[in-house]
């Protein structure tokens, strides 16, 4: 099992490559590096997502191609024509359009996928542990959150069975009612069980320290210039240098701010968790992945416009890709170790 550190690299890697990867032969590429790894490392039964890859696909890129063609009217082939009485829809339909919207939403696919994986091969407690310590206490309510998740979910279909048998049918609004009244009650007897059982465990006894007022004013004083700088990077062509810095300084003021507020937090770990050579292959792939992006940017970007062309292939670049396929062969290496 890979260290959930790794885990939200590898999304957050595949989440900046297929930004920046507009040409629709690469992100077919990382969708299927992503289908592959899915298939891989969520197989033991982890969470699974709402929709397949596959099915949002399907939902996102018609779409994204539909909400493009209308909005955008650039390019040379023109299907056909709105009236230009119609606000934000009027206009010409073009081909380009239709193409580029259609891209946009298969990048949307391959985002969903790296981060529906992450959500099946992490746990609950392993993500609240990727919480910063200065904010343990929202970590406690997210945990609380995604577990009451599943917990509302099995309690709502067991409540529309045990309606379904006694002839209960659900055909409008009103007849919505007799599930959601006993769903609310089940709902709260559990949030008054589990306060209940935190305060009898202690949760809550000890009062937190009130944070000193330097703290609080470097934490102003960062966002200042942390919003600042990035004002004068949007509107100062002349300052972009300057607020490049002005924002890596609003940002060390922030984290050195939470850092120091999270060592006032004590915490223990009943199993430490080691890296492993897999948890480094998996980084490397990830550098790898990332370098071709930083550096490859401009081969990874694909415009339909003005009109439509094939768009080009760079077999190595494709190759550089397959470094987030890591995840997969590390798995199967340990699925068979394990054999």
């Amino acid at each position: 099992m890979l260290d959930p550190r790794v885990w939200l690299l590898w999304a957050m890697t595949v989440l900046v490559t297929a930004s920046s990867a507009r040409n629709p032969l690469y992100a077919a590429v990382l969708l299927l590096v992503t289908m592959v790894v899915g298939t891989t490392c969520t197989v033991n039964g982890g969470r699974r997502a709402p929709l397949s890859p596959v099915h949002f696909a399907m939902i996102a890129i018609p779409l994204s191609a539909l909400f493009n063609s209308l909005t955008g009217s650039s390019g040379d082939t023109v299907l056909f024509a709105l009236p230009g009485w119609l606000p934000i829809l009027g206009g010409p339909v073009t081909l380009e359009a239709i193409a580029f919207g259609a891209v946009n939403g298969l990048a949307l696919t391959v985002i969903f996928s790296s981060f529906a994986i992450f959500n099946a091969v992490t746990p609950v407690r392993d993500l609240i542990k990727l919480t910063p310590r200065a904010f343990h206490d929202a970590g406690i309510v997210l945990s609380i959150a995604l577990t009451f998740i599943p917990q509302t979910t099995g309690s709502l279909q067991r409540i529309r069975e045990a309606q379904a048998v006694r002839g209960h049918r659900v055909r409008g609004l009103r007849d919505w009612l007799p599930i959601v009244m006993p769903l609310l009650m089940s709902g709260l007897e559990r949030s008054m069980g589990l306060a209940e059982a935190m305060v009898a465990r202690g949760y809550g006894a000890v009062s937190d320290d009130p944070q000193p007022l330097r703290s609080q004013g470097l934490l102003a004083l960062g966002l200042l210039l942390l919003l600042g700088g990035w004002l004068a990077y949007l509107f100062g062509s002349a300052w972009r240098l300057p607020a490049i810095g002005i924002m890596l300084l609003g940002t060390l003021l922030i984290g050195s701010v939470l850092w120091s507020a999270g060592r006032s937090v004590s915490h223990t770990t009943y199993r430490p968790r080691r890296w492993s050579y897999g948890d480094g292959a998996v980084v490397l792939g990830c550098a790898l992945a990332l370098t071709l992006t930083l550096t490859q940017g401009e081969a990874l970007y694909y415009s339909p416009y003005p009109r439509l062309t094939a768009p080009p292939f760079d077999p190595l670049i494709g190759v550089g890709l397959l470094g987030l396929v890591v995840p997969a062969l590390v798995g199967k290496h340990r699925e068979e170790e394990t054999h």
